[in-house]
């Protein structure tokens, strides 16, 4: 029998109402303990399930508050056990009080993210959706929402049951075929395996390639903003956030360090990143700030080349391929031609190095929407959607990758002609690791006590 545990469930401090929240076993008979009825002799555990009783919660005849208890019958509840949460005035005070008489009443204090744990030990949600309740509870912006929702409600388990299916069918005729290895029977056509196998690599490449999106998304996409001296990147930071961020100056070289900040549009993050101007310079200090400006480069997702638009065709391409050449393939660059003050439009076209072209002025805020229009465009976010599965969890990723390495040694050992005992270990080994993100064959207490150790207390 586990342990009843009890904790605050609501923010830290004073608020006008807090809830005190309790479950196990004797959660209902510690409650009891506590909890008076105003009027009426009821008996706590005699009352029905999902119900909400008002009464006092009295020590040694003392008045501690009068409140809202909550009941809560398993198995329908969050944990799988008996839940009572009690909604006390939001004194720290009080709450600190009720949770002390429930603790010297036989309940003890939860760990980090005790309760989810149990909703996952007790059956009510597998690994991947535990955690989602995480990435709920952080969630700051509309597509963080989106993902964190998607995955509570079995979106990535969904897909994961399909694969693993697929999987388990295709080992249960490799192993068939082991069972009568002497009569050398085929049950299994290879190259029909071998498209099985196939299918699932780039069903799994697809949930590998939703990571950078998810993982933006979670963490904000980096928009990095680069171009020579004066040309603008702080102006356009500072139109972007509204504020006088970044210094803003006639002198080349003012920006001499990358400056950071963040703005929500449409639900989603940016984070913007102003750079030092690119140039060649003898000035010590400034050649630090350009160094760092290729290191931002690196980790931005998207990249704002800017450039002065009275500049020519042939300068701009060979500024442009100069800072491509500089970049991975994996860079999306948006070519931004600024102090288009007369909200002058340019016909240059870069569409074979880059996504977009947009002629703006950061000074006088002409068609910074219409930027934003195109950040959003390029981020991918149409994924969200159309309610495709987002992978945005390291660990998930990780287990996928070694998902993925282990269906391309069963291929390989399918054209090389390998024997199915090999054959065998390859898939089982592939759904080992897929049965690890929802939580199937994880048992341990450490990997258990790793992933709900982020988790707040009381959830």
């Amino acid at each position: 029998m586990r342990d009843t545990i009890c904790a605050i469930s609501t923010a830290t401090g004073q608020g006008a109402m807090a809830i005190v929240r309790i479950t196990g076993n004797e959660a209902l008979l510690i409650a009891s303990k506590v909890f008076s009825y105003k009027s009426g002799s009821r008996i706590l555990e005699n009352e029905l399930s999902h119900t909400v009783h008002f009464g006092r919660i009295i020590d040694n005849n003392i008045l501690i508050d009068e409140v809202m208890l909550s009941l809560f019958k398993s198995p329908g509840t969050y944990t799988g056990e008996d839940i009572v949460e009690i909604t006390c005035h939001g004194s720290v005070f009080i709450q600190q009080k009720i949770l002390h008489l429930l603790i010297k009443n036989g309940a003890r204090l939860a760990s980090p993210g005790e309760f989810t744990q149990r909703a996952y030990l007790n059956g009510k949600m597998d690994l991947s959706q535990a955690e989602a309740v995480s990435d709920l509870i952080s969630s700051s912006t509309e597509a963080a929402h989106k993902i964190a929702m998607n995955q509570m409600r079995g979106g990535i388990s969904n897909e994961l049951a399909l694969l693993r299916q697929e999987l388990l069918q295709f080992i249960s005729l490799i192993e068939l075929e082991l069972d009568f290895s002497e009569e050398d029977v085929e049950f299994a056509d290879r190259t029909q395996l071998k498209s099985i196998v196939d299918k699932l690599i780039k069903l799994i490449d697809k949930l590998i390639g939703s990571f950078k999106l998810g993982n933006a998304i979670k963490n904000g996409i980096p928009v990095a903003i680069v171009g020579e001296p004066n040309v603008g990147k702080s102006t356009l930071l500072n139109a972007i956030l509204g504020d006088e961020k970044a210094i803003v100056s006639d002198i080349a070289g003012t920006t001499r360090d990358a400056i950071e900040d963040t703005f929500v549009f449409n639900g989603i993050t940016y984070r913007f990143i102003d750079t030092a101007g690119l140039r060649e310079t003898s000035d010590v200090i400034e050649s630090i700030g350009i160094e760092r400006t290729y290191r931002k480069i690196e980790q931005a997702s998207i990249i704002l080349a800017m450039f002065d638009i009275k500049k020519t065709l042939q300068e701009i391409e060979h500024e442009l391929t100069k800072l491509i050449d500089k970049t991975d393939g994996d860079k999306k660059i948006i070519v931004v031609l600024n102090k288009a003050d007369n909200n002058e439009v340019c016909s240059y076209d870069f569409r074979d190095k880059a996504f977009a072209t947009i002629s703006i002025s950061a000074k006088s805020y002409y068609n910074i929407d219409k930027l934003f229009d195109l950040l959003n465009s390029i981020s991918g976010i149409e994924q969200l959607e159309n309610n495709s599965v987002i992978v945005s969890n390291v660990r998930h990723l990780e287990a996928l990758e070694l998902s993925k390495q282990s269906l391309e040694r069963a291929v390989l050992g399918m054209d090389l002609g390998v024997t199915h005992d090999f054959l065998a270990m390859d898939i089982r080994e592939a759904i080992h690791y897929l049965a690890g993100i929802t939580g199937e064959e994880i048992t341990t207490d450490e990997v258990l006590g790793n992933i709900f150790g982020q988790f707040c207390i009381g959830k």
